[in-house]
């Protein structure tokens, strides 16, 4: 299969010429570019636009969730803080089933 411009690669998998930008930008996708800088999308690259549609229909995703998704794999610095941000809102739960143990003993 040749490759194909962002408008041929549109009209094949139905997103928007200006979402596959966006999709470029946002790191879901990575075509080829020309010499010139044109965008060539290959077999990969609309295997990825099809399961990414996939994707977002069997789990109700929004492109945004896709995108963080991608920004914690590749920022291990993010994915760190995520990490931490996280953990510290199941301690807060745990810490309030603490006290409300305490008080049960108490009384």
């Amino acid at each position: 299969m040749d490759d194909l411009t962002v408008g041929q690669a549109a009209a094949r998998t139905g997103w928007s010429p200006r979402m596959l930008r966006y999709l470029e930008t946002a790191g879901l996708v990575a075509p080829r570019r020309t010499a010139s800088g044109y965008r060539l999308y290959g077999l990969r690259e609309l295997n990825q636009l099809r399961s990414l549609r996939n994707l977002r229909a069997r789990f109700t995703l929004e492109i945004s969730d896709m995108a963080f998704a991608a920004r914690l794999r590749r920022e291990p610095e993010l994915r760190a803080a995520v990490d931490t941000w996280l953990a510290g809102t199941g301690l807060a739960a745990l810490e309030w089933e603490q006290r409300k143990h305490e008080r049960l003993l108490a009384a």
